[in-house]
């Protein structure tokens, strides 16, 4: 695999719990596999008072926790922890970034980068603005003489259309659409990515990939924990911003997108671009019906009395925030005029699992009666994200013995049996992709918008009507029961298992 150029990589928000968690194991499990450049620095900003050493000493236990190659001991991990360095400053004080552009600019003679920057902002949402504005105002923004300079901003991007209008235009106002990379992890997975090889490498799939033979389709995002310690944050997001606006309707996008005319950012994100600006605004209709939203309340899960969400810590009391919501609605374009899109996320279901269901059209005359009997949409298609991460094809076989009795049969690949492939984690795959300058993983501005555009009516309806209903579902449960009302009779949601295979045999019910 390609090495970036020497660069230094600068994370604001150093001190945080993403930092530790995600970033820094990322960084180090690419150290480990040789795929960072040999002049390379790694420079924590943040307001918390650190030397190097302390930082590193803090970094060192993310590693040993959650990095894939935990030999923390090892003279590897000594090395790439000396690539590690920290710098405390106001982020909201402007005048503190030209004591970060000294900074900067020593690090880079002293490791001969040649110029080359990436600002990560791991900080709050509310300093993205700000700080990107302030980088500019010090020119640290600026490339010329052949070096480059990378923002990228974490989510959420704006918590409406209005606000992630506004911030798209601060953050422009200074820094190119080029330079600019929004994260969103879930484009980082691997079989996210494989979604695109699954539809236009095989010649078996892309000709069935349309309304002539798809009949719906499904998207899963289930968390089987509830909202931990993030009350204070989950109060004010809740499933509609936290999930359902960036991952659910990015997997949307590149389940639905046209096939690209190159293996490029720019082509590969222009058709799912296309996608967001091409589903049906909802109507009024659709915001009583076709959308519905739910909160988990009190249950007992595994002989434990778990909390409702009103019971969490740092929830607001008779807060109205959904933890759960499912939505149907429609793509207008050509492939997919008719064909109705199902998605859902919810903390407190019954496992977690992230999963994306293609749902084909029976045969035009049923000859075997039994087999529909049995299942309503025996053939299937599920793209499993996690856990258990693979393809799963459904679809009829003949039972042995006399006559044509029919059953539903399973063929299944599973990302574990690739023995001695090395699966990265997100963060790996789209932290490498930002150095190498590829931002097709990345949401680009119009895809933002669209995606807000499409929601913004919903969380309007929410804050207005008193009339559409917040659902209660105990914990443990598949969501409100009123969700499977979205679908037309015969049909319902998918309830799948941690396992990809042994639909009914293990379940963490």
């Amino acid at each position: 695999m390609k090495v970036p150029e020497p660069h230094i990589l600068v994370i604001f928000g150093a001190s945080g719990d993403l930092t530790k968690r995600k970033l820094v194991p990322s960084l180090y499990d690419l150290y480990h596999q040789k795929l960072l450049p040999e002049n390379f620095a790694i420079v924590g900003v943040g307001r918390t008072p650190l030397d190097n050493a302390a930082f590193r000493t803090k970094m060192r236990e993310g590693m040993k926790e959650f990095s894939n190659f935990r030999d923390e001991d090892s003279c590897c991990a000594d090395e790439f922890l000396n690539l590690l360095n920290y710098i405390a400053i106001d982020t909201s004080n402007v005048d503190d970034y030209g004591q970060l552009k000294e900074y900067l600019t020593a690090m880079d003679k002293e490791k001969k980068t040649n110029g080359n920057i990436i600002f990560y902002l791991s900080t709050p949402p509310q300093l993205y603005g700000p700080v990107s504005t302030y980088l500019g105002q010090h020119k640290l923004h600026k490339e010329k003489g052949g070096y480059w300079r990378r923002l990228i901003i974490e989510k959420p991007f704006g918590t409406d259309l209005k606000s992630a209008l506004a911030l798209n235009e601060e953050v422009q106002s200074v820094w190119k659409e080029k330079q600019i990379y929004r994260i969103d992890h879930y484009l980082g997975k691997e079989t996210v990515q494989n979604l695109l090889v699954t539809r236009f490498a095989n010649g078996i799939f892309e000709p069935l990939w349309n309304n002539r033979y798809i009949k719906s389709v499904e998207i899963t995002s289930a968390e089987k924990l509830g909202i931990g310690s993030r009350g204070g944050y989950y109060d004010h997001s809740g499933a509609l911003r936290d999930m359902l606006q960036n991952h659910l309707l990015q997997l949307v996008g590149l389940t639905a997108m046209e096939p690209p005319a190159r293996l490029n950012s720019d082509a590969i994100r222009n058709e799912t671009v296309k996608v967001l600006q091409s589903l049906r605004p909802l109507t009024q209709e659709d915001l009583h019906e076709n959308v519905i939203r739910g909160q988990y309340t009190g249950s007992m899960i595994d002989g434990q009395m778990v909390n409702g969400y009103q019971d969490e810590k740092g929830v607001a009391k008779g807060s109205r925030t959904p933890t759960y919501v499912a939505m149907k609605f429609y793509i207008d374009n050509w492939r997919w005029g008719g064909v109705p899109f199902y998605i859902r996320t919810g903390k407190r279901l019954p496992t977690r699992v992230s999963e994306i269901v293609i749902n084909f059209k029976a045969t035009p005359h049923q000859l075997f009666r039994d087999l529909q009997d049995e299942q309503k949409h025996h053939n299937q298609l599920i793209i499993r994200i996690q856990p258990d991460e693979g393809l799963l094809m459904k679809f009829g076989m003949k039972t042995p013995g006399a006559g044509f009795q029919a059953q539903n049969v399973n063929m299944d690949f599973h990302y574990s049996e690739l023995a001695n492939t090395y699966i990265p984690t997100s963060y790996e795959r789209l932290l490498l992709d930002c150095m190498l300058g590829d931002s097709t993983l990345y949401a680009r501005a119009d895809a933002v918008e669209a995606s807000w555009e499409f929601v913004n009516p919903v969380l309007e309806a929410w804050e207005k009507d008193s009339n559409i209903p917040l659902h209660g579902y105990p914990a443990g449960t598949w969501g409100p029961q009123v969700a499977e009302d979205l679908f037309d009779e015969g049909h319902s949601w998918r309830k799948p298992c941690k396992n990809l295979v042994g639909d009914g045999e293990y379940c963490e019910l």
